[in-house]
């Protein structure tokens, strides 16, 4: 029966402290209630036809009951052991991959700020769980202690001086929980929490990088007072155009041709790769591209004349 509850325990109790929200621990001590009672009755009909003594046979069913705490807290400790590589796979999860569990493509319109806040809670969340094992309902204030901690006093308009001179983390106990109870001290959650973020420091750095660069390869456009400055400039060479028509008429072929070129060398593909590579590249493309076009302008013009031409013959 001792088997038996800890195969029912050992794995549903550590998906429960992998998952590590509020729930977690009055899941973990519905869990164990349930499985305790169900052994413990079934080691008590077991042992009803051995005609034992009324203490040896609740020696044997206190034996279980413990047993079974045992197993949680065991499994509770080995969890707790590997709580930085749990926090990072959390991190890492949340921050590279969106609500559909896809992978992020930053393309700059992501909040990076509100998305590292949201991973780097969750990830506090983890910490808060593991710290002291609950399997009585006895309140505490681990949660609220971390995110004074490491949350509130990290942003920029806190400004209490009490709370700032004051470390909530600066103890080796937890307040209402006892030492035996305790698997994460809160000095351990202080040093534990200045690694976790100096390991995902980079993964941060490398999202802005990369909306940075998807920014600066996406801007066509030459900035707004440059477009102010050709407005008043041009606004002669404008009017003359809208006077004669002859020019909108080559304007209006100019457009066509570069918009053709624009979609035949795929300059915008292009210049992703870099400034000089991309000129190598449309210098290579460039001829051949002008005498395609040529072709096909050539080939459409032509199509009409056959059939008249075989009218006239006939």
């Amino acid at each position: 029966y001792e088997g038996k509850l800890t195969k029912a325990l050992a794995e549903p109790v550590e998906a429960l402290l992998d998952s590590a929200s509020e729930d977690t621990w009055p899941a973990i001590r519905k869990l164990l209630q349930r499985e305790t009672k169900a052994a413990v009755s079934g080691l008590e009909s077991a042992i009803s036809t051995f005609e034992l003594d009324e203490a040896t046979e609740k020696e044997l069913l206190l034996r279980l009951e413990n047993h079974g705490r045992s197993v949680v807290e065991s499994k509770a400790r080995e969890e707790a052991a590997r709580i930085l590589i749990r926090m990072k796979d959390r991190f890492s999860t949340l921050f590279s991959r969106d609500a559909d569990s896809m992978p992020r493509v930053w393309t700059g319109k992501e909040d990076i700020k509100a998305i590292t806040k949201t991973a780097r809670s969750a990830s506090m969340k983890l910490l808060s769980t593991m710290a002291a094992i609950r399997l009585e309902e006895d309140g505490d204030n681990i949660d609220t202690t971390l995110s004074l901690a490491l949350v509130d006093a990290a942003r920029p308009g806190t400004t209490d001086r009490s709370i700032q001179s004051l470390d909530p983390l600066a103890s080796s106990s937890w307040e209402r929980v006892p030492e035996e109870r305790t698997l994460i001290s809160p000095v351990q959650c202080k040093s534990l929490w200045r690694q976790f973020k100096a390991e995902t420091e980079y993964t941060v750095t490398q999202a802005i990088a990369a909306q940075e660069a998807n920014k600066r390869n996406n801007n066509w456009l030459p900035p707004p007072w440059a477009l102010a400055a050709m407005a008043v400039l041009g606004f002669n060479e404008f009017m003359t155009l809208l006077r004669n028509p002859f020019y909108l008429a080559v304007m209006f072929v100019v457009f066509l041709v570069g918009k053709a070129m624009w979609v035949q060398l795929d300059i915008a593909n292009e210049f992703r790769n870099g400034f000089l590579p991309a000129l190598l590249s449309l210098s290579t493309k460039f001829v051949p591209t002008i005498m395609n076009i040529l072709k096909r302008l050539a080939d459409e013009g032509a199509a009409p004349a056959a059939p008249e031409r075989q009218r006239e013959t006939e």
